[in-house]
């Protein structure tokens, strides 16, 4: 197997998008801005009263850590993902969506099984609630990961839903333990309050004695580190990470080394769907950390990435538009 620079583990999920009001969050349990899983009855339901009542917006191949490696691919970095799809139609279209974007999987990833489906719930003010069937994803195993590319990679970077199987935290403690063998960098993200809230223990877990890189939201920071502040948050978070992102919406991103602290501003855009901007932003951070760039650059490129995505309905950008956007990007810096 060839050389990837960005060896990724997550789920893989098929996104379904729906523009729903408050009313209907609020009519179906939901909690607004967070994933809850649910089993395929009870998703069904939900999808039918979908139909009947809300407005259906697409399907997409979606999977956070999957965003993140699009996003890096497409930019040019070159990348592994690692994760378990069913032996049907919708197996077969994420794994060919991953083949389009030039990453690398194997045919380990396809089990008996059904392939996950996610229903991304998007609101008036763009904030998006997940509700998703994890399928055959569920037992991610690391009997369907080929660790080779793993051993030479630059990165391993681990998705934080994996937090609620036992089967995806063993094979990311076998995926851990290769990387720090061979010196490859390791990256977290928290993915969701929910995780924080529901599925501590296996967060714990997945973080163990800590990582190069850790990405996160305002409000994760803050569930974690039980704090009341982003400032009092990220001083905690050093205790885990050598670096932190903590993204702040359309405020932008604070992020951190071990000598510097850079408050990066956002970029005014008319959001639509927030679904994916958080996947973009780390995929596009850790593309520019791999071509070299310094952490400011890294969330500049970041936050014109993401900020598009929320511009959009979906979790991610046509392939060519990744490169557009770093094509911009670097045409500003020669220009400034």
């Amino acid at each position: 197997m060839a050389t990837v620079d960005l060896f990724a583990i997550g789920n893989a999920l098929i996104d379904q998008e729906f523009k729903v009001s408050d009313a209907f969050l609020t009519e179906q349990n939901l909690q607004k801005g967070t994933m809850q899983l649910t089993d395929a009855d009870t998703q069904v339901k939900l999808y039918q009263d979908l139909i009947a009542s809300q407005q259906y917006k697409g399907q997409a191949a979606g999977g956070s850590a999957a965003n993140t490696t699009v996003a890096f691919s497409a930019l040019g970095g070159s990348a592994f993902y690692a994760c378990r799809v069913g032996q049907d139609d919708l197996g077969r279209v994420y794994l060919q969506g991953l083949s389009e974007a030039n990453i690398k999987t194997t045919e380990k990833s396809i089990s008996p099984g059904v392939t996950g489906t996610c229903m991304v719930l998007i609101s008036e003010d763009s904030e998006r609630t997940m509700h998703t069937f994890l399928g055959c994803t569920a037992e991610l195993s690391d009997g369907q990961i080929d660790f080779t590319a793993l051993t030479t990679a630059q990165w391993l970077y681990i998705e934080g839903y994996l937090s609620t199987s036992d089967s995806a935290r063993a094979a990311v403690k076998q995926a851990r333990l290769i990387a720090k063998q061979n010196q490859v960098k390791i990256a977290l993200t928290l993915s969701d309050p929910a995780m924080v809230q529901y599925a501590r223990s296996g967060l714990d877990e997945l973080l163990d004695d800590g990582v190069d890189l850790i990405f996160c939201n305002d409000q994760e920071a803050m569930m974690y580190t039980g704090t009341d502040s982003v400032a009092a948050a990220l001083l905690q978070l050093k205790q885990f990470s050598k670096s932190i992102v903590i993204t702040l919406g359309a405020q932008g991103a604070l992020v951190a080394d071990a000598t510097q602290q850079v408050l990066i501003a956002g970029r005014q855009v008319n959001a639509v769907d927030t679904n994916g901007a958080g996947d973009a932003f780390a995929g596009a951070f850790l593309y520019a950390l791999n071509a070299g760039e310094n952490i400011t650059r890294a969330a500049e490129l970041a936050i014109l990435i993401s900020s598009e995505v929320v511009a959009q309905f979906g979790p991610r950008l046509d392939l060519a538009d990744y490169a557009k956007l770093l094509q911009t990007f670097k045409e500003e810096q020669v220009g400034a």
